[in-house]
């Protein structure tokens, strides 16, 4: 699989006329060598392929980093590159200007004072952005288990509960079923608290009558799930049942509509419409949603800046969110995995309210 991926880097940076790419964002240094350690290195050229980690990983990258050659470095990790000779024909290098800190790059251009570094963006990301049958299943997998967990939380949800509590519930019970850990901090946000897209979970405790928003995933081999279901605890207001009713409405537009190749700020445009129609459009504050991969915020964005193309194999969240001050707040989300025969909804969850 690495192979593949560097042939198709190696093409991307003959078409941009470079001779090298340096990075050192691990999710992209995995993407192209299957190395998951936390401290590396990655340099691709036209016929060689290197990671520089240190001395924790010396046995490590042999074993995980196929087809490329390795160095463990003693001190800085861009010392050793002079030494590896692996940019000694390379004239312009190519390094993610979004990514990488000021002072390394000002200590390449020391190492290499005649060298040209050229930033460059969304090499590795549009590349990373399609996926393969390897990585979709991987996918899957962390689908359903945040899927089977949301099943499990169901019966544990009650009015008292705190937030926190909840969310513990959730880490743990991800875990328990094989995950390697969270994709990212559990959202649970309950009553007017609910009303922060990214609200952090709280002592605050459930109350009867209010929305509770849980928005949680996991990792399975480095890829994540990404899913958010919005539960009542008693029943709610019909305020709060409207909002509810718009949001899935507008998901349920935004799915059905969903197609290759099409524009990701059209798909946005789809919910985005539906909400404002409601009369709800100013509480629908952030992205439709984003690619999701080795990152839990990968390419494409879905938004109405986005100028991003939607192509089979890319795996993509579709979250509309409506967000009321003083209110609370709904969010749905799946994750959908697109293809030229038709889409596979990855997250399965049940969508319609569920009343606790």
């Amino acid at each position: 699989m690495a192979n593949n991926r560097l042939r198709d880097l190696r093409a991307r940076l003959r078409d941009r006329r470079l001779d090298a790419l340096v990075t050192t964002c691990l999710p992209h240094v995995r993407y192209l060598s299957d190395f998951t350690g936390s401290n590396a290195l990655c340099v691709v050229t036209a016929e060689r392929a290197l990671i520089v980690t240190d001395t924790r990983y010396k046995d490590q990258v042999r074993e995980e980093a196929k087809g490329f050659a390795s160095r463990i470095a003693k001190g800085q990790l861009f010392d050793e590159l002079p030494a590896s000779s692996i940019l000694s024909k390379a004239r312009r290098i190519g390094f993610e200007h979004a990514l990488l800190p000021v002072a390394h790059l000002n200590r390449l251009e020391k190492l290499f004072p005649r060298k040209r570094f050229v930033g460059t963006d969304g090499i590795v990301q549009s590349l990373a952005a399609v996926k393969d049958a390897t990585e979709i299943a991987h996918l899957r997998a962390a689908a359903a288990i945040t899927d089977a967990v949301f099943g499990e939380i169901l019966g544990l949800l009650r009015p008292g509960m705190t937030e926190s509590e909840v969310a513990a519930e959730l880490s743990y019970r991800q875990r328990r079923r094989g995950a390697e850990g969270d994709a990212f901090e559990v959202i649970v946000a309950s009553g007017p608290h609910a009303a922060f897209p990214h609200a952090r979970a709280s002592d605050r405790q459930l109350g009867t009558g209010e929305l509770v928003v849980l928005d949680f995933g996991c990792r399975v081999q480095g890829y994540h799930s990404d899913l958010t279901r919005t539960v009542a605890i008693g029943k709610p207001s019909a305020e709060l049942r409207k909002m509810y009713r718009t949001v899935l409405e507008a998901q349920a537009r935004a799915l059905d509509e969903c197609r290759v190749p099409m524009r990701a700020r059209d798909l946005d445009a789809i919910a985005r419409g539906h909400i404002r129609r409601e009369g709800l459009g100013k509480y629908f504050s952030h992205s439709l949603g984003h690619g999701l991969g080795l990152q839990i915020h990968e390419d494409p964005k879905l938004s109405a800046k986005s100028s991003a193309v939607l192509v089979a194999g890319n795996v993509v969240t579709i979250e509309p969110g409506v967000y009321v001050p003083g209110v609370g707040g709904v969010r749905i989300e799946d994750d959908v995995a697109l293809g030229t025969d038709g889409n596979e909804l990855l997250t399965r969850s049940p969508k319609d309210l569920i009343i606790l």
